[in-house]
């Protein structure tokens, strides 16, 4: 960076002097004169050591290693041409168009990959990616080792070199490195999303006043959406200690561009006394008489000749008949308690401590992509996101570091695949791939501002992790 110019300041001479030979010592200057010497006047930054704007650029080529594809129902050759068999049998997999990718690797080089890769093309071809969800690991204590169940008998999985590193990088400098993680890793996913896009970033305590912050440097305040609370547990007490205990999640919620993006509201139900108040009936079925303040002239003149507008003496808004069969639902709010974590000893549960729920995904999903579009998941781990939105007819993308995390989902979304043939419903192939080549010159990166001794010993020690590799 060049040396910011003090001629157009009102500073003395002593302070200019001052300022050019802690310039030369390589030493910070004082906090006071950061909006004096520099065009970049943000109010509110974030600022950790070792901030670049600078992201990875690699371009690492995708290797296929598998095309998993339930197939369709065979019917007896000679009875039926191809064509015809395609035109009645329906229950099978999409011939034509997007293939699936479950992605196995360090998501920072696939995210760079994807964007600026081959696979750029068929990703805008399907219409461009419209949603992500993401959850990344926020638990400080997590060291991607657990405790897998196989056939009754309890085995302990320890972390490959991979994760080992990935661990590190994330936590070995504590906030820090988190934030410099997931601030790279964002900046990567909002240039490849699609302008009507949206991202769900999926945290808690530990982190979420960081990633708040970081997704407003990203995707600027003005695009931030929701702040989401999701109460995990419904019919638990927890022990009283020496503080609240906590029970809630935050899910950010930004849109790629606000002016432009997609939203479908949900509805949930209503508590079961609302349902008491329709104790009236006539042809048309069980109503009630609402209150109505919000309605247009023209709307409240159609509902008169309808009948169905009431003027009761002294109100100070009209009441209107609101029919049972009528009803949505109750507007879902930034409030989610009406969605528990997985039963221990429920059918969703893979062996995942972080796995969330079905219903959880199923919610983001529906709320703010529609049928047919791309979606993706960058922290995969068992593929929740993958799996549902299969079932919801969206196509996607996934990817996880672990390599358990990729059999795992690849196990399930086979499953799904044989669930949505048998039910006759359409489904897509994935594939399963992953880099075909970690180069040297991306995996040697050594980023934050280190001395010349201690990048030279960073740079020792990844070149031998490179070559275990």
């Amino acid at each position: 960076m060049s040396r910011p110019s003090t001629e157009h300041y009102d500073l003395t001479e002593t302070e200019k002097r001052d300022l050019i030979k802690l310039i030369e010592q390589g030493k910070p200057l004082p906090e006071k004169y950061r909006f004096m010497l520099f065009a970049d006047k943000r109010e509110v930054e974030l600022v950790w050591n070792g901030k670049t704007r600078e992201v990875c650029t690699a371009i690492l080529p995708f290797q296929t290693l598998e095309h998993i594809d339930e197939p369709r129902k065979e019917m007896e050759r000679g009875l039926q041409s191809a064509t015809q068999m395609d035109l009645l049998d329906t229950s099978g997999r999409q011939t034509k168009g997007w293939t699936n990718k479950l992605i196995w690797g360090d998501n920072k080089l696939i995210l760079s990959s994807l964007k600026s890769g081959a696979l750029r093309r068929q990703i805008e071809d399907a219409g461009g990616l419209k949603l992500i969800y993401i959850d990344p690991p926020f638990d400080v204590g997590a060291d991607f080792s657990m405790d897998i169940e196989i056939g009754g008998e309890t085995f302990h999985k320890e972390p490959n070199l991979l994760e080992q590193i990935a661990y590190r990088d994330t936590w070995g400098r504590g906030a820090d490195s988190f934030i410099s993680m997931i601030y790279e890793r964002l900046i990567l996913m909002r240039d490849l999303m699609h302008p009507e896009g949206s991202i769900y970033v999926h945290c808690d305590w530990r982190v979420n006043a960081h990633v708040r912050s970081v997704l407003d440097e990203v995707f600027g305040s003005e695009n931030f959406l929701n702040e989401i609370l999701w109460r995990r547990r419904t019919n638990t007490v927890k022990a009283v200690s020496q503080k609240f205990s906590v029970n809630t999640d935050t899910i950010f919620l930004y849109a790629r561009d606000r002016n432009s993006y997609q939203f479908n509201i949900q509805y949930g139900d209503y508590p079961p006394e609302y349902y008491e108040r329709f104790n009236q009936e006539d042809k048309y079925g069980k109503y009630y008489w609402n209150v109505m303040a919000t309605y247009s002239q023209e709307r409240l003149k159609k509902l008169q000749e309808e009948g169905k507008v009431k003027f009761s003496e002294g109100a100070k808004f009209p009441r209107f008949k609101q029919y049972l069969h009528e009803l949505k639902g109750r507007p879902i709010e930034n409030i989610w308690d009406d969605i528990d974590m997985i039963n221990a000893m429920g059918s969703e549960r893979l062996g995942y401590s972080t796995q969330k729920p079905e219903a959880l995904a199923e919610r983001i999903i529906k709320a703010s992509s529609n049928e047919g579009d791309l979606i993706a998941d960058f922290f995969g781990g068992s593929g929740t996101t993958a799996a549902v939105a299969e079932k919801l007819g969206r196509k996607w993308i996934t990817s996880d570091l672990g390599k358990f995390g990729i059999h795992t989902t690849r196990k399930r979304l086979i499953q799904v695949q044989r669930d949505l043939k048998t039910a006759g419903k359409p489904f897509r192939a994935f594939e399963v791939l992953n880099l075909g080549r970690y180069e040297r010159q991306a995996y040697l990166n050594v980023g934050g501002r280190l001395s010349g001794k201690k990048k030279e010993q960073a740079l020792a020690r990844k070149e031998q992790e490179f070559r275990e590799l």
